[in-house]
């Protein structure tokens, strides 16, 4: 049984069937490659987390509190929301609220004294200006950040004292502007613990999916795949680690998409089968029959002094069948306040 999905929850509402054609990614993985086996997929999958290069005692104690102990619990961690980080924005396009990469010009920067210190740093390109602030920041940083440096820097827009402006972005000096690069992909962000960060699990994650590349196999039938767009197991992971550019990201963020479906099915398939697992455990053991009492019973509803509805009558005649056979029974009695519940355990 496959462990899923500890970054967020996937259990989705149901969603218009789409079009296989539109959501099929252009890095798929093949289902199954020639000497590639369940055998050997199940092996790379269970191997523990400190098989990843860079994963260390210390490391795999942290990622321990997140539940993360093997390859595949990595692979299920999927990431919480998406970042933008395939194209370059213009500044004078920024608006308050968005999350932008940034190519410009290092205008000023100087430290602004007040109620907390802050590294305040004007940054422009051909369309407008807006301020990098640090408060956090070390006599490096602020000579490094000298007038005249062409900079890179993705972060969060605000509305700031002076205009636009940019807390605590990430940040590297270039060359010059062509030296400014790209995403190929949706920057994935992680649900994460103390000491582990961001980059780190971009890296686990990419050496997770190059791991199992070509080698998970695939459970469902073609005729369920064609409600989630044709997606595999495969492709499913690859689109949620590594979104290609252009995807629907409020789809993402809502939980829509086909490929988190996709992964939501197998989830819920997952639980069902468990639970089928051990429905068929239960019934294969044995237990003492009680059968409810032809005496007692006639007796109690005689001094009830009412009727029992339909639904208590029901409920009693399912319990005492399941008490009457020969396997362990398990059945839950619910309902609201006045219904009948007690007379109904009464009965059993």
């Amino acid at each position: 049984m496959r462990r899923f999905l500890r970054g967020r929850p996937l259990l989705l509402p149901p969603c218009p069937r789409v079009r296989p054609s539109r959501w099929r990614p252009s890095h798929t993985w093949p289902v199954s490659s020639p000497g590639v086996t369940n055998e050997k997929m199940d092996t790379a999958v269970q191997e523990s987390v400190r098989v990843l290069k860079g994963v260390g005692p210390q490391l795999a104690e942290k990622l321990g509190r997140l539940g993360i102990e093997d390859v595949a619990d990595v692979l299920f961690h999927l990431p919480l929301r998406y970042q933008d980080r395939t194209r370059c924005s213009a500044i004078g396009e920024l608006r308050p609220g968005t999350e932008a990469l940034i190519v410009g010009r290092v205008e000023a920067s100087g430290v602004r004294y007040g109620r907390r210190r802050s590294l305040m740093t004007v940054i422009s390109d051909d369309t407008g200006r807006i301020t990098m602030r640090q408060f956090h920041f070390s006599q490096s940083q602020s000579r490094g950040l000298s007038r005249d440096r062409f900079i890179q820097c993705y972060g969060e827009v605000r509305s700031g004292p002076a205009g636009l402006e940019m807390v605590h972005p990430e940040y590297r000096f270039l060359e010059d502007r062509e030296e400014a690069s790209v995403e190929a992909a949706l920057t994935p962000v992680y649900p994460t613990t103390e000491g582990v960060g961001q980059r780190r699990w971009r890296d686990l994650t990419d050496q997770a999916l190059s791991l199992c590349k070509g080698s998970i196999p695939e459970l469902l039938k073609d005729e369920y795949l064609a409600d989630f767009g044709e997606l595999s197991l495969s492709d499913a992971l690859m689109l949620l680690h590594r979104p290609p550019p252009g995807v629907d990201l409020d789809t993402l963020g809502r939980g829509t998409h086909p490929a988190e479906r996709r992964l939501a099915f197998e989830e819920m398939l997952a639980h069902q089968l468990a639970m089928r697992e051990r429905r068929q455990r239960r019934d294969s053991k044995s237990a003492v029959p009680i059968p409810l009492s032809r005496e007692l019973w006639p007796r109690l509803q005689e001094q009830l002094g009412f009727t029992l509805t339909g639904a208590q009558q029901r409920c009693i005649d399912e319990i005492g069948s399941n008490l009457g056979r020969a396997t362990p029974s398990l059945r839950l009695l619910q309902g609201d306040v006045g219904c009948g519940k007690t007379v109904v355990a009464a009965a059993a």
